[in-house]
């Protein structure tokens, strides 16, 4: 049997010689040059194309390439095929460190003083009093941020799909009446979500309305959880005062875009936690083997929640 990697858009060269050198040269084929698709039985795909999926017969799991799985068709694998994920710790470190670095620009105004240097200007304003962050989304990667911000003097609100006991450090909320009653009590508010159909454009015109108007968004979750036209007009407006974009809803970000010259907006190339190429390859190798050896897999996902 053997694995597929099966990646678009992405030089995988080096993934492909250091998973050869864990399986064996047979044990892995490269999309889009399949040779024997009767023989693989796992893949490791991102923006897989759909008839992928269905032409190979004997298909038992699929790896996603990411943290996410919005890079994976699920309603084109079939249902008893696994699905995982990657897991990596230091990527949530990674996270929680950009996330603080970003609201400490915005909280002393770098953005502001950015513009001002390029016009050669001298005005001084006072930091920030704000000190609260709301997040929405309290998994790994919120877990992480909250506990970062935490420690350096910032009270952590969070919103998230079921409850959760508050603790020493985080106040929990769930449900719409949750979500209102956060955001109209937050300074800054960092998306860490999932992508799923629930998710998709949640912070659109109405959400943004309910923060208070000096308030900065930091979206390091997906492209599609934001409705760009509505934060757009709520920057030029000043009826939120920043953003911080790390993901976008087509990447890279295409040159005439009007989000590379709208103020109060930090742009970032989806850099916020890069996946360490050793990390993948360590945990798809280890459910490959897993799934030769009929053991469980790590990592898995729900396919109902999509994550």
């Amino acid at each position: 049997m053997s694995l597929l990697v099966a990646i678009a858009n992405r030089n995988t060269d080096k993934l492909q010689s250091m998973l050869k050198q864990q399986l064996g040269e047979q044990q892995v084929q490269v999309w889009p040059d399949i040779e024997d698709a009767a023989a693989i039985d796992m893949v490791l795909g991102w923006q897989v194309p759909a008839e992928v999926f269905s032409a190979l017969p004997n298909l038992k799991a699929v790896s996603s390439f990411g943290a996410g799985v919005d890079g994976l068709n699920l309603d084109a694998i079939a249902d008893h095929v696994s699905v995982t994920r990657i897991v990596d710790n230091e990527l949530a470190a990674d996270m929680a460190e950009y996330v603080l670095t970003q609201v400490l620009l915005h909280k002393s105004h770098m953005p502001r003083y950015w513009r001002q240097q390029s016009n050669k200007q001298w005005r001084a304003k006072r930091v920030r009093a704000h000190n609260r962050v709301g997040l929405l989304g309290y998994g790994q990667l919120g877990s992480a941020i909250a506990q970062r911000l935490a420690a350096n003097g910032f009270t952590i609100k969070a919103w998230s799909n079921s409850e959760k006991p508050d603790t020493a450090t985080v106040t929990h909320f769930c449900g719409d009446s949750g979500l209102n009653e956060m955001l109209a009590h937050v300074d800054y508010l960092v998306c860490v979500l999932p992508l799923t159909a629930k998710t998709r454009n949640i912070i659109d015109a109405e959400l943004l309305a309910k923060l208070p108007a000096h308030a900065v968004l930091i979206n390091v979750g997906r492209g599609e959880h934001v409705c760009e036209s509505a934060l757009q007009t709520a920057l030029s407006k000043h009826t939120l005062g920043g953003a911080t974009l790390d993901v976008f809803r087509q990447e890279p970000l295409p040159e005439e875009s009007p989000l590379w010259h709208q103020e109060n907006l930090i742009l970032t190339p989806h850099c916020s936690a890069l996946s360490r190429i050793e990390t993948v390859v360590e945990q798809v190798v280890d459910n490959y083997q897993r799934l030769q050896s009929g053991q469980a897999l790590k990592h898995l996902i729900s396919r109902e929640r999509a994550y």
